[in-house]
């Protein structure tokens, strides 16, 4: 059957569909709901609370009125009453009578009269209406009736095989596709949710198996270990046991006759660029030439920099590559990274576009952030390029979902910090403190540190209050006038952005006003203090990313979470371990959201993000092993990974 074939899809519809990559009767099944209208429970009117969406029941309170384009309706129970308004529903009127029982869902907002619902639909009790992504010239009603269609044609077939579901408890296939989508109960939900999630991570494992079975084939490097010795003792402090046995597994994969694909996974100040200058340097010792990509243009140069101080003493020769080169620096660069007279280069992702050659590219040192992943290996390739590839990410997560993410790649953890490091201090500063949390950091800004203060929104469209960027920026600027306070956000241009960060990182602003843009940022070893306002709104996780910009130098550093106690910030003041602080929020938030928030690059799993159940990491990786090793499952297996490289195409939305 195809997607045109359904009645009600003409041609307007079609086109919105496409645009969505939605192309065929399957492809518009995994179309799955972002929410749900449940009328199995409605609230009483004394009930309900303001700011949330709510399903409440109620009867009509005397004879609804029109005013202009709005029909107004009072709905009560005789204890209490609320406000609901139609907005150019004119037809609503006949459909409110007085007296009549209705079942009603929408968002309560509260003002001085009591509760008001503007447009709230009318729905049945017991029913639970799946609510889609708003897609135009298709409406919520229009779409539930094609996908109904499409499932009423959908075969029986399951390509997870029997004892799997049945060791896991899994629903089938159709029957979970059906119960998303049209659930009669929360019991056939939930167990539709936990067995298209599982699906959704056991089919990107094994496109994630798919595409990293075949590395390609090198010439191994010749690693001299007496020269990495030298280099080492050399380096300020001696490396930590973690870091030894990331260095030494860098080691042997370079001496290896196939190109290493390694992530060094490691906290905040574990030292991973130690790590990745010591791959640097046994690659160019062996003859090899190295790139280095960093996010941002001014941590490339802070990059650079740190680089230059290294490598000077060892003879090896560095170079910068950025965007604010004019064309003669530019074509300059090029000629030294194509002749080799650069040994080191390093810049961002124009590292790798189609303008530069490399004399003997034979690694690749990159930052999480790029994800350099299939696709762009595969643009080295094409240059008759094979380099290995280290992957640095600042991101603790679970070893689980490591496995799940990354199982294309080998990997290493760095579990300790360098000898002298301070931890990072967390206190939770309430709201009748904060008056107080500005004159401290007002004072340790005068006494020449620096701090940031991160904000959970901008203020321009939203709807601006104390809690923005902007609000706080206003309000320190006018508090504190002999400061130098600055104000960065994600919709600045990027040169604005980068001129900021540098007016910071150079000791040119005392405080820096800041959303989550500052994330992945510079190293500032002047600034001792981080203010979170509004934490309660930001994942563990986050708020120890945060946390982690300070630190970095001699002083005593301070993290302040602007909020009121709860379990979660507790628990961060607790440990300055990230990984134990990644395991928390695991279990707080589930699978799906730690996918769908924390990590920028993961792949578009709409079935997990409906379910916060953990376990289903666990299990689905057991599954994976299962199919992957068990021969019984031969045949299976390669169904299973062809329709894994459909969904995922080799991982490339997930990697890149």
């Amino acid at each position: 059957m195809e997607l045109s074939e359904l009645k009600g899809l003409g041609p307007k519809r079609l086109a919105a569909l496409a645009k969505l990559d939605i192309t065929t009767p399957e492809e518009l099944t995994r179309l799955l709901p972002v929410s749900y209208m449940d009328a199995t429970a409605p609230l009483e009117p004394d009930q309900v609370t303001g700011g949330s969406l709510a399903c409440f029941t109620g009867r009509i309170c005397g004879k609804p009125a029109s005013h202009g384009k709005a029909v107004r309706a009072e709905v009560g129970n005789g204890r209490a009453k609320l406000t609901c308004i139609w907005m150019n529903q004119p037809w609503m009127r006949e459909k409110l009578h007085a007296g009549t029982q209705l079942v009603l869902y929408g968002m309560v907002q509260m003002n001085r009269t009591g509760p008001v619902v503007f447009n709230p639909k009318l729905v049945d009790k017991g029913q639970i209406l799946p609510v889609y992504r708003t897609i135009p010239e298709i409406g919520q009603k229009t779409l539930r009736d094609l996908i109904r269609s499409v499932m009423e044609q959908m075969g029986e077939g399951d390509w997870i095989p029997e004892e799997i579901r049945d060791r896991y408890q899994l629903t089938g296939h159709r029957e979970a596709m059906m119960h998303v989508h049209f659930p009669e109960s929360a019991g056939e939900l939930e167990q539709a949710k936990r067995r298209l999630a599982f699906e959704e991570l056991l089919l990107f494992q094994m496109a994630v198996a798919g595409s990293g079975g075949g590395r390609n084939a090198v010439d191994p490097l010749p690693i001299d270990p007496k020269g990495l010795e030298t280099f080492l003792g050399a380096q300020p402090f001696r490396p930590t046991g973690a870091q030894m046995r990331a260095i030494r597994d860098i080691e042997a994969d370079l001496g290896r006759d196939v190109a290493m694909a390694r992530l060094v996974q490691g906290d905040v100040g574990c030292g991973k660029t130690l790590i990745a200058f010591a791959a640097i340097y046994m690659c160019i010792k062996a003859g090899g030439q190295a790139a280095m990509m960093a996010p941002t243009e001014i941590l490339a140069s802070q990059h650079y920099d740190n680089a230059r101080a290294t490598f000077s003493a060892f003879g090896i020769t560095c170079g910068l590559l950025t965007g604010k080169m004019t064309a003669a620096e530019h074509r300059r660069a090029l000629e030294q990274i194509e002749s080799g007279q650069w040994q080191l280069v390093i810049g961002t992702h124009a590292l790798i576009s189609e303008s530069v050659r490399y004399h003997n590219l034979r690694l690749v040192v990159t930052d999480e952030q790029h994800r350099f992943g299939v696709r762009h290996r595969t643009m080295l390739s094409d240059k008759g390029l094979n380099p290995h590839v280290l992957v640095m990410s600042a991101t603790p997560i679970p070893r689980t979902l490591s496995l799940i993410l990354y199982g294309d790649l080998d990997f290493s953890v760095v579990d300790e910090l360098p000898p002298g490091r301070k931890p990072v201090t967390t206190r939770i500063v309430p709201e009748e403190k904060e008056t107080g949390l500005w004159q401290y950091v007002a004072g340790e800004a005068k006494a020449g540190h620096q701090c940031y203060v991160v904000c959970p929104m901008i203020g321009e469209d939203e709807e601006a209050g104390p809690m923005s960027a902007q609000s706080v920026y206003a309000r320190l600027s006018e508090a504190f006038p002999s400061l130098r306070v600055g104000l960065i956000h994600g919709r600045l241009p990027q040169t604005e952005k980068e001129e900021r960060l540098s007016a910071f990182y150079e000791g040119r602003m005392h405080i820096l006003v800041s959303t989550t843009v500052i994330e992945v940022g510079v190293n500032v070893p002047n600034a001792t203090i981080m203010v979170i306002v509004g934490a309660e709104r930001f994942g563990l996780a986050q708020l120890h990313q945060l946390r982690g910009r300070v630190g970095r130098g001699s002083e005593a550093s301070w993290c302040f979470l602007l909020s009121e106690p709860n379990e979660r910030l507790r628990f961060l003041c607790s440990t300055n371990d990230g990984f134990e602080v990644a395991r928390k929020d695991l279990e707080i938030r589930g699978a799906g959201e730690y996918f769908g928030t924390r990590q920028s690059g993961a792949p578009e799993m709409p079935a997990l993000a409906l379910t916060a159940d953990g376990r289903l990491l666990e299990e689905s990786r057991e599954a994976f092993l299962i199919l992957s090793r068990d021969p019984a499952y031969r045949d299976r297996t390669a169904e299973i990974l062809d329709i894994a490289g459909k969904r995922y195409q080799g991982r490339s939305a997930a990697r890149n």
